[in-house]
């Protein structure tokens, strides 16, 4: 039963902000510090399910983790401004779309890569990494291909990642070690209670910004959806291009997917006057989510061991055509 309300997550997701839309004030109660410790219940749950080898496994594997954020301040800045020309954004929507693209990989992403079964230990480190390149990545990216400067509070950046991420984790890993009981109560409900803590932050943000959503038009989601569903294709395919495995392309795939739109809704409000800058941001939050929870059911169900079946797939390819040469090559 916790499997499959914890797979249902698209369908929870999608309800969620279909009511947010309709009466904004069953979400808007969540907010502020309740979605600080709802992030932080979710990477607790996290770090309950990590060995202190996965994260040293994460550092030997520098490659893998320059990879992933190679690509996310690549694949999502280029499509977030390719996007905005294709479809003729006014240019107060323009810049919104450039900023959420040149944002980092949000905490989200974890929540994703947790459900979907995927490298949970290097989604925190490559969101982590990301998040404190940020500081300099974010305003240099959105000056170059918005031409605006956007100044990010990199202490403030810098104390939210460590009091929403690694802190949390780092509890998690400490109960796993010391209160092992507790863990293996607590542990079959975490991914449930994950579920639940992200489609309240996505509802509550959709809920906030409902008038901006409704007012951007068709052209502005179809955008958005464009650039997230870009980003998650392509973070999967040139993974896989330079031979990465499945699962760490999956990891990869999420991590350029999404992005921080609570991140680029503040920068919005704080450095462009126009309030349109902050509306694609906002409907990012749940574009992302939704095609992600897609990703992450369809590659939950699937995550058992997706290198066997794909040998597999391979070998009953091969079989026939040594039968047909009369050996076994």
């Amino acid at each position: 039963m916790l499997n499959r309300l914890v797979n249902a997550f698209p369908l929870w997701a999608l309800a969620a902000s279909i009511l947010a839309l309709v009466h904004p004030p069953l979400f808007t109660w969540f907010s502020g510090g309740l979605i600080t410790l709802g992030l932080g219940i979710i990477m607790l749950g996290m770090g309950l399910t990590l060995e202190p080898e996965d994260l040293l496994r994460v550092a030997s594997r520098k490659r893998t983790v320059l990879l992933g954020v190679a690509l996310q301040y690549t694949v999502m800045p280029v499509l977030g401004w390719l996007v905005a020309l294709l479809y003729g954004l006014p240019t107060p929507l323009a810049v919104g779309l450039i900023l959420v693209a040149c944002c980092p990989g949000g905490t989200a992403s974890n929540v994703v890569t947790y459900i979907a079964r995927a490298d949970v230990a290097l989604s925190v480190t490559m969101t982590a990494v990301s998040t404190l390149l940020a500081v300099i990545m974010t305003p240099t990216l959105t000056a170059l291909l918005a031409g605006s400067r956007v100044e990010v509070p990199a202490l403030g950046l810098f104390l939210s990642t460590v009091q929403v991420v690694i802190l949390p984790i780092a509890a998690g890993l400490l109960l796993k070690r010391w209160f092992p009981a507790v863990t293996r109560i607590v542990l079959p409900f975490a991914p449930l209670a994950a579920v639940l803590m992200i489609t309240l932050i996505v509802a509550s943000i959709i809920g906030a910004g409902r008038d901006e959503i409704i007012a951007g038009g068709g052209v502005l989601l179809l955008a958005v959806f464009t650039l997230h569903s870009g980003g998650f294709f392509l973070g999967y395919v040139l993974s896989r291009l330079v031979r990465t495995d499945v699962r760490t392309a999956r990891t990869i795939s999420i991590e350029v997917g999404m992005q921080n739109s609570g991140l680029g809704v503040v920068l919005a409000t704080q450095n462009f006057a126009n309030p349109l800058v902050a509306i694609p941001s906002a409907i990012s939050s749940l574009f992302h989510s939704l095609i992600a929870s897609v990703l992450a059911g369809v590659w939950r169900r699937t995550a058992e061991n997706p290198e066997a079946v794909l040998r597999s797939a391979v070998r009953s390819e091969e079989t026939p055509a040594a039968q047909r040469h009369g050996g076994t090559g």
